[in-house]
């Protein structure tokens, strides 16, 4: 039997940090909590006056169901549980700051992406610290993440704060779930965690049919959670949760007959109430409760406008919020190339800006689309003079047109191109833009949507080129190989030398 999360690893810290970084780390950690009691008193009113407003049909009836509900979830987890290389990192790691580390990176991966795409990115990035996102997408993430493990390095010794409240304060992008995941996992703080996975769980098992983006939603899931998460294990606990609604409690087609926790599943018991043959001999059942809102319609039943659909069985819980439609916006890009430089044929990259969509990554030069085709030529011919000098505007040639869906965007690039073929080559570039070798080209950090505009100029992909972001993902096996200057994890624990030059390989700079 394994020991408690809190337990491993404790007190064997591989290097001792100096005297100078402990009180540093202890100052920071200090100033952190003393500014935290507001914060969370308020919470903890918000949730007291939640609990008192909330059926006790949503709620869990005492300390009796909520232990079955750990001892079953824990039980079924040791028994299936996935074997996911940031579960070994953190299990076997007994250093506390690399084991947060690692768990850190996992769970920022994991954001709105598949745990079979992050396995491959994050051996790599772990093997290799260097930017290997393009493929995951949301690429903020990785900013933010480097700015964090800076932070980490700079500001607090080396250490990373122990507790969810002080990783949430102090550093960026650590929101409450990766702060709670951080702190239960690496530090076995009892600790709650809501994810999407969570989430669908809690709303199935207390039959939660309103929408859970909601405030009143997400602070009842929030304290659901906190009211289950195992104190001797609340790594694991938090894991299993998510475990539970990754592989078994699915959006669609759930696994009922295999979920441990389905005899304390109201939405289960809702299906049971509902099918033909049993509806007769269960309604008067005293095993099959209802909701009894004390005042009016409850807020966390399934809404008058979308009643229980018997057809949908558990899956009723939780009903999906409407999406807003993506937005759509043009642009018109150019491959400006040099075929004929000195060392090999190369390509213009020029940064954007550190805020905003693709924040710091680069790019080919573009500018907002121009319903006019003249005007369109002019508006490009002159943004890519500003970067390199002037250019013959008779070789600029359309190309053909890529379509790439964020998460909230439905981007078009009108692709065009134009090689300098006859020209004097261009050694040197402005601030913000670099000429690459194409193979150059291939190892920086670059957005999916633009390796799709390089393939329409290569002419590997002629014409329309669709398709999402997630659908055309590229393989990590066929991606060239880190080079041997990539940072390794190590790194990130030792003081960071910042250079003049912007990285073409980092997301961050």
């Amino acid at each position: 039997m394994r020991k408690p999360r809190a337990a491993v690893g404790s007190g064997h810290r591989k290097q001792a940090a100096s005297q100078e970084q402990r009180q540093k780390h202890a100052k920071s950690s200090s100033q952190a909590k003393a500014s935290t009691p507001n914060a969370g008193l308020a919470r903890q009113l918000e949730e007291v006056v939640l609990q008192a407003s909330v059926s006790p049909y949503h709620l869990f009836r005492d300390i009796a169901e909520v232990t079955a509900f750990r001892g079953s979830l824990l039980s079924w987890y040791d028994q299936k549980k996935r074997d996911l290389p940031w579960r070994r990192q953190a299990e076997d790691e007994v250093d506390l700051d690399r084991r947060a580390y690692a768990v850190w990176v996992s769970e920022v991966m994991l954001q709105q992406t598949q745990v079979a795409t992050v396995i491959n990115y994050y051996t790599r990035w772990m093997q290799e610290v260097n930017q290997l996102w393009a493929g995951l997408g949301y690429y903020s993430r990785g900013r933010r993440l480097q700015e964090g493990a800076r932070k980490v390095v700079e500001k607090l010794g080396g250490h990373m704060p122990r507790t969810a409240e002080t990783l949430q304060q102090l550093l960026p992008g650590v929101g409450r779930y990766t702060a709670g995941a951080i702190a239960s996992i690496a530090f076995g703080q009892a600790t709650s965690v809501v994810d999407g996975n969570v989430a669908r769980v809690l709303c199935r098992v207390r039959a939660i049919g309103a929408d859970p983006s909601s405030k009143l939603v997400s602070q009842q899931l929030w304290s659901l959670a906190q009211q289950l998460v195992d104190p001797a294990r609340p790594g694991d606990f938090n894991q299993a949760a998510m475990e539970l609604g990754a592989t078994v409690c699915t959006p669609q087609r759930p696994l009922c007959s295999q979920c441990p926790v389905q005899s304390l599943c109201r939405a289960r018991q809702r299906v049971k109430q509902e099918q033909p043959l049993a509806s007769q001999s269960l309604l008067g059942s005293p095993d099959i409760e209802e909701c009894a809102p004390s005042t009016g319609q409850c807020q966390l039943c399934l809404p008058p406008s979308e009643p229980w659909d018997q057809t949908l069985g558990v899956v009723n819980f939780p009903r999906k919020a409407s999406r807003k439609p993506s937005r759509e916006e043009s642009s018109a890009t150019c491959v400006l190339e040099q075929p004929r430089a000195l060392g090999g044929a190369r390509i213009l990259l020029v940064q954007r800006p550190n805020s905003g969509l693709l924040a710091g990554l680069w790019e080919f030069p573009s500018v907002t689309w121009e319903p006019s085709e003249p005007l369109q030529r002019k508006a490009l011919l002159q943004e890519l003079q500003r970067w390199a000098g002037p250019l013959p505007d008779t070789h600029l040639r359309h190309l053909g047109e890529v379509v790439h869906v964020f998460s909230h965007i439905k981007l078009t690039y009108q692709v065009y191109g134009l090689a300098l073929e006859g020209q004097t080559p261009v050694t040197t570039a402005p601030p913000g833009a670099r000429w690459l070798t194409r193979e150059e080209f291939h190892t920086a950090a670059v957005s999916t949507a633009v390796k799709k505009v390089f393939r329409v100029y290569e002419g590997q992909q002629p014409g329309t080129c669709r398709g999402s972001k997630r659908s055309q993902v590229s393989s990590p096996s066929s991606r060239k190989k880190p080079s041997m200057g990539q940072q390794v994890l190590d790194d990130f624990f030792r003081p960071h030398i910042s250079t003049d030059a912007p990285s073409l390989n980092s997301a961050a700079q």
